[in-house]
Order: C-alpha cells, then structure tokens, then sequence
C-alpha cells in the first residue's frame, strides 16, 4: 500500500497555556445529507442535515443559515424528520437525538437501542419507527425508549422506511431489498418480485405509487409492494439518493447525475438542471409558500443547498450561514488583509476580516474543485492570484472578482499543486501529467520533467534554488528550475509524499507514518514522532522556530525541531472539524497573526500568540464507537483515502463495489485492535470514472459510503 507523506524545511523554540479554536462564518456550502420542513403557526422551518457540521435551520427560505447544535455531540447526520413539534435526527454513530425547540437544544435518546448508525426515521400514530445499520427499532413514547422490531428482517442493514395505505411499514435494505410489516414491526416478510437491484436507498409514496430509489435506477410498485417494475429506463445506470414529490404529479429524482423531473408517474423522466453547480444531489424536499407556491429545495454533497421556485427550471444556491464545507488550501495576500479559502466543491472564498465573514469569488472559475492557491506580484503594484483546480489553472487579476482560464500548453488540467519560484516561475503539479512551467503568468506552458519517474505531482516544497516535488512514489529535486529531476528520498520511496517546506530541516508528513525529518536536503530521514499521537498527516507549517502539524487528530505543535509534540485543539471539535487538511498564517492587522485551519467542517481560527505562549496537551483516547469515514479526495483520481475507527479487537473488512453492486477490490480482510486507521484504493488500472460503493463490516457493524472517481 502506498501511504502519504508530507513535507517541510526549519528552526525552533518555546511554549506555554490553553489555545482555543474558534469556527469562522465560512466557507459556506457543504456536504447535505438530509433536508426536512416544518411548517407551523410560526412560520416555515427547513432544517439541514449535513455530514459533518450538524444541524442547520433556516426561517427565511434558505437565505440565511444557522447551526441548531447545542446538545448534539455527534455532527454527522444521516437523518431527519418532523413529527409534531418535535425534531429527530439519526447520527452516523450516536444515535438518536431530540430537540423540542426548533433545534435550539438537543437530547439524546438512546434507551434501548443497540445500534447507533441510524439512516431513517418514519411514523405510524404514536408509534416512532427507526431504521438502522442493525435493524428496525420502535418506541411508543417519541424515543423514550425504543425496542428492537426484526422478526423475518433477514437484512438489517436498513436505510429506508416508509408508510402506505395508513399501516403497511417498508423497510429498504442495503443487500436484502425490500420488506413489508402489516403489523408495526412486528414481523416482515420479504416483497422484492421484479426488483433486480436488493440495495434500496429510499423510498417515496405518492397515492397509489411507490418509489422505490436503488444504485441502478428508481422502481415502481402500483399493489404495495407485490410487484416492481423499473420507471426510469432513461437513467437507469445512475444512482438515485432522494425522490420527492410537488403538487401531487410532479416526482423529483436526485441523483449523483444531478435532479430529473417525471410528470408521467415515472414513464419518462427529464433533466433539470440550470443553475445547479453541484449535480451529486443527496436530498431534495418541498415546501407550500405563503403566496400559494411551491420551494424545492436540493441538498448537494460538496455545494450545500439549493433553490427553485419554479418547479426545478432554474436553481440559485442559497448557502449563506451554512459552514458545512471541506478547505482543501489557503491564501494570503502580501498585505495580509485579503485571506483566500479553496474548496472541494465550492470554488474559492475571500475573507477580508479575519474569517469572520467569507463571499464566494467564483465568476470564470468552471471548475469548483479547487485543490491549490498560490499568490504573487503582477509587477505593476497589484497581484496575481492562481487557482489549480480538477479542470486546469485559473487566474484572477482582482482578488478573486474574476477569473480566467491559463491552460494553453497545458496537456494534462488536473493540477494538484502550484508554486512560484525565483518571483517569476509558476509550476503546476498535475494528477498523471509531471510538472508544468510558466514564466509568463501562465499564459503558456512547457513540461519539464527530465527525471521524473513518477507524473502525480501531489505538491511543491522551495528552499533556496531547490525545488521539491512531492508525488505518489516519494521525493523529487530540482536544483535548475524544473529542467531536471532526481529522488531524493530512497527510504521512504515508498510514501505519497504532500508537503510543504522553509528553512535548512525539511520536514516531511506522511498519512500513516507521521513526520519525518532530514537534514541533508533528502538524502536521509528519521521519524519525529514523539507525542504525536495522530500519524495521518496532511499539513505542516513554521512560524518562527515552532511548527505546527495539521493532522486528522487535529493540530500539534513542536518547538524542538520535531522531537517532540503537544495538541493544540481546544475548541477544535473532536469530529470533522478536527480532520485538518491545510494550515495557514495570516496577520491580524493590529501587529500579531491568526492560525487558519482548514477541515472537514470548514475553516477554523485561533490567534497565533496562544499557540506559541502556551499548550495544553491532549489525552489520545481510543475510539468508543465504530465508525467510517468519508473517503479523502472525493472525488478522486487515481488514489484517495479512507479513514476508519474500530473500539474492539475484530475482524475487519472494507470491500469496492461497482454501481452494480459487483465486488472490485479487498481493502482490508484481517484482525485489528482498537484504534484509528487509514487505507489507501487506487484506480489505477481498468477502473472507469463514476461512481463506487465502499463498505465496511466487523462484527455486528455495517457502513457503506459511495466515492466518485473522476478521470
């Protein structure tokens, strides 16, 4: 397995106190996995449910976002639903939990239920039903307590639920198709004729007709489930994550293609899509307006929400609030005051007050995967700001108002990396295309790769005239501007190397085996280690003689040239937030800095000054719950990460699926003690681009996550 490492070059010093990490108002966007409405006598209420960053509420719309988390200790929210004046939402791993007050405050509500990965909700009268990744569980009393309900559930991983007819209960399963209780979960029996795909996402009723939402397609039932047939010939390779429906005729499928549209009960469908950045739809609901209309609102994976007031013709993105996003890159200005901001799906975002409000620059920008930034002088007293995306480089001129596409010569627009030596010399790291240079701002562009024997260029590291590139197989250095190539790093050849550099110790940070340190420009290294207790590291950064770690266990800090680490994560949230992928410095504007942290679940910030005055070490506790993590880059090519935690000593296995549900690759089939864990899938070879399942199973655990490969 190749493992990642990443790189940097230093000196160092002292420390001292507790740090704490506030989130900043942005970047806005994100991962939605679930939208729900509640309409009352106080108004419309739509709630988000987002992988990383809770619940969000918004009262007007969609124009405005707030986060509703106080009470829920798990951010990862697979589900929603309205029942009266309560609101419930199942977790990825903690359960179910209560909030009575429109979100304001949360409780858990876990009495009796033994598996805490829940993806559904549903009622019949008084009686709550649950389903999760162990079953179907109900309770009588709004979550109380809840009891087990799975006599002749043969499957239990259960991600849907439904009600027709007033008192037939559906059970959609991941495997096992389709079930039906007549009896409240009593038993279940089997109702799966013509259904030829068993892995049931969801499920959406309208009058007599039900919709059954599968990775190959959507399928219709007219007699309750007895029979199925498949409705959407057109579009039956893609996967369908949310159905629902709008004035009784009008059924909307989202998809990992984007939304289409059915006035014919499934007979035909049609894409709608204008306006819609974002086409990996995982949720869409409506909304009655005041005036008489109708809202449908869309939850994207990577773009967060977005609206339509006119039946899906066009859709404007209404995000504001909503600090659910991964930061994928930072940059600052020469000045300071400007603070840039790369997403994964998002664009690029500008911050001119410290974080604490971020406006979405993307005019010209076509492709919002924005892996890399860079800055540098225009030579006429303005600066030139370059954005490396999935679809080639972009240069803005006006901090960001506009953009340019800077592609010619430029034979492979994966760009993965950007960096600007000697002033003048931009490079461009590519995914399968080596190194590019412009010394031009990008207007043209030459290959130079004599020497490199690896063309995944991951990211770039500058000391003095040496240029170093990390990629997949390890190490590479230039001492003539790019012209030449050679490794640099024979023991560790083996180690995807993603770093950054600065000083005379070039520091490098692998995910997996922690922070090496060599100090003969990479001609040896040694592991630094010692008290870093999260080895997956993505970030590395230097402020004076102290540097600092961005790790998937948060942010650690070194004042001894790496021979040591301590935490600094108070405040920084022990879940997504404390996935840190990028690290920045920037000045405050009153003589001192910020520390910027890019995550999982945005962008988050501490003065500088408490970092390096003082640390408060953190205990390194294992996991007390299973859990599967998003894989990282998603989407990916070729390789990306999975990360994963296990609480007891098991068997474990993570299987890929194709779309079809056909078993392509064995990640892991071994025993593992307690603790976190990352595996690396690439794609290389036959693998087309689409999209994928990966599911991971020990003991009575089951989680299934998709993934997007992107050729």
């Amino acid at each position: 397995m190749h493992k990642k490492i990443f790189f940097l070059f230093v000196l160092f010093s002292t420390v001292a106190v507790n740090a704490q990490w506030s989130q900043t108002n942005g970047p806005y966007g994100g991962y939605i996995n679930c939208l729900t409405v509640s309409q009352g006598a106080g108004g419309t209420n739509i709630f988000a449910g987002t992988g990383s960053g809770g619940v969000f509420l918004s009262s007007n719309n969609g124009t405005n976002w707030t986060a509703v988390n106080t009470g829920l200790t798990n951010s990862n929210v697979n589900s929603l639903m309205v029942n009266g004046t309560n609101l419930f939402a199942g977790t990825n791993g903690g359960g179910i939990f209560l909030s009575s007050d429109n979100g304001t405050s949360w409780t858990q509500i876990d009495s009796g239920l033994t598996n805490f990965y829940v993806n559904s909700f549903t009622v019949i009268g008084a009686n709550l039903f649950a389903g999760t990744n162990g079953g179907v569980f109900l309770s009588t009393n709004d979550g109380t307590s809840w009891t087990p309900v799975d006599s002749g559930l043969t499957n239990t991983s259960v991600k849907a639920l439904a009600i027709t007819g007033g008192t037939n209960l559906f059970a959609g399963t991941n495997g096992g198709g389709v079930f039906l209780s007549t009896n409240y979960g009593t038993s279940w029996a089997a109702s799966n004729t013509g259904l030829t795909n068993d892995s049931i996402l969801a499920f959406s009723v309208i009058a007599t007709h039900f919709f059954a939402e599968t990775n190959s397609g959507v399928f219709l039932s007219t007699n309750n489930g007895e029979n199925w047939a498949l409705a959407n010939p057109k579009i039956i390779k893609t996967l369908v994550l949310s159905l629902t429906t709008q004035g009784g005729i009008n059924i909307f499928a989202g998809s990992a293609n984007g939304i289409y549209l059915t006035t014919n009960q499934g007979i035909s469908w049609a894409p709608v899509d204008t306006g819609l950045t974002n086409l990996d739809v995982n949720s869409i609901v409506s909304n009655n307006t005041e005036t008489g209309g109708t809202n449908l609102f869309a939850g994207t994976w990577g773009s967060g929400v977005f609206l339509s007031t006119n039946n899906g013709t066009t859709w404007t993105q209404v995000d504001s609030g909503l600090t659910n996003t991964e930061v994928c890159s930072f940059a600052s200005s020469p000045s300071g005051t400007d603070l840039f901001a790369g997403t994964l799906n998002g664009g690029v975002f500008l911050s001119t007050n410290n974080g604490t409000n971020w406006t979405a620059v993307n005019s010209g920008l076509t492709n919002p995967m924005v892996n890399s930034l860079t800055i540098s002088a225009n030579g006429t007293g303005g600066t030139n700001l370059f954005a490396g995306t999935n679809g080639g480089v972009f240069l803005s001129t006006n901090n960001g108002t506009n953009w340019t596409p800077i592609d010619s010569g430029l034979t492979n627009t994966s760009v993965q990396a950007l960096t600007i030596s000697g002033g003048t010399n931009l490079f461009a790291g590519t995914n399968g295309g080596g190194v590019f240079l412009s010394t031009n701002s990008g207007t043209s562009w030459t290959a130079v790769n004599t020497g490199l024997t690896n063309d995944s260029v991951q990211a770039f590291s500058i000391i003095a005239t040496n240029i170093f590139a990390e990629t997949n197989s390890g190490v590479f250095r230039s001492t003539n501007n790019g012209t030449n190539w050679k490794m640099v790093n024979p023991e560790i050849i083996k180690t995807l190397v993603v770093s950054t550099a600065s000083g005379v110790s070039i520091f490098a940070g692998s995910v997996g085996d922690g922070v090496f340190l060599s100090t003969n420009e990479g001609i040896s290294w040694v592991p630094v280690d010692s008290g870093l207790t999260n080895l997956n590291v993505y970030s590395l950064i230097v402020s004076g003689t102290n540097l600092l770690a961005g790790t998937y266990g948060g942010v650690f800090l070194s004042t001894n040239n790496g021979t040591s680490w301590k935490a600094v994560n108070t405040g920084l949230t022990n879940d997504y937030g404390s996935y840190v992928i990028t690290l920045a410095i920037s000045p405050n504007g009153t003589g001192g800095a910020n520390l910027f942290a890019g995550t999982y679940n945005g962008v988050w910030m501490i003065p500088l000054s408490e970092v390096i005055t003082g640390v408060k070490e953190q205990q390194n506790n294992l996991p007390n719950s299973f859990s599967l993590m998003q894989n990282y880059p998603n989407p990916f090519n070729p390789s990306t990460m999975i990360n994963y935690s296990i609480p007891k000593t098991g068997l474990v296995t993570i299987k890929v699926y194709d779309i079809l549900g056909r078993e392509i690759a064995t990640l892991v089939n071994e025993e593992k003690t307690a603790g976190n864990y990352s595996i690396q899938f690439s794609a290389n070879g036959g693998y087309a681009s689409g999209v994928y399942f990966y599911r991971m199973e020990s003991g009575s655990f089951a989680e299934t996550k998709k993934l997007l490969l992107l050729k």
